[in-house]
């Protein structure tokens, strides 16, 4: 699903990134990706969502050399996987409903299947109910469900949450990491970039970790010590 192959990335200011970073990630994997800020977490999802290409080195995702993509295929690209950020991204004049039918919408689904497609998702996030209710009427936990129901709407092959509990308390923190445990559990590939020990500690999945742009540790799923997680 994700291959990076002695991939270094030097930005014109000077900075090193990332610095020949070699690492794979199988289709149907649950994988943290740790490192405390400056390590490189940034640079290694930017180059997966093609916004940023390798100084050298190579990029593989779902089959895709990202470097040599189009500029017209990039967005096509981009489709086969669901983004869920920290700050949600909601768009607040829009509903529950609205916000997630706009990832549909911008790709010219059509009407029909949207209105079958959307409620079936919030239904599977636990919103079922909530799809008439705007942002700022629903909790930040629920917040974060409506922007994990966008990134499945599409019934993606990758999952990247960045730092997706963020913006939540503990005990939803868990929920939300029970949630993509579940999304994976349906073949779903699900990369989860964090800096929350206590969530990959609690969930026992793959961890990678970053620093200063070089794989520091890959632990297999279950043998992961908090001294591995120090950086």
């Amino acid at each position: 699903m994700i291959t990076f192959d002695h991939v270094s990335k030097t930005y014109p200011s000077g900075n090193h990134a990332l610095d020949d970073l070699s690492l794979t990630i199988d289709k149907g994997e649950f994988v943290f990706v740790l490192g405390r800020s400056g390590a490189g977490k940034s640079t290694f999802l930017k180059m997966i969502l093609r916004e940023e290409v390798p100084t050298s080195g190579t990029v593989m995702v779902a089959g895709h050399d990202v470097a040599k993509l189009k500029k017209h295929e990039i967005p096509y690209f981009r489709r086969q996987m669901g983004v869920v950020f920290q700050d949600f991204r909601l768009i607040p004049t829009l509903t529950a409903y609205d916000n997630v039918a706009f990832a549909m919408r911008v790709t010219n689904v059509p009407e029909k299947k949207i209105k079958e497609r959307v409620p079936y998702v919030l239904e599977l996030v636990g919103l079922a109910g909530k799809g008439n209710s705007y942002p700022d009427e629903l909790s930040g936990g629920e917040q974060q469900r409506v922007a994990l129901a966008r990134a499945l709407v599409h019934t993606p092959q990758l999952i990247i949450a960045d730092e997706p509990t963020g913006n939540i308390d503990p005990e939803l923190s868990f929920e939300m990491m029970e949630l993509l445990t579940a999304i994976n559990s349906v073949g779903i590939t699900v990369v989860v970039v964090t800096h929350e020990h206590e969530l990959v500690h609690r969930f026992h999945q793959r961890v990678i970790t970053i620093d200063h742009g070089h794989l520091y540790s890959d632990t297999p799923a279950g043998e992961f010590t908090r001294k591995e997680g120090i950086v």
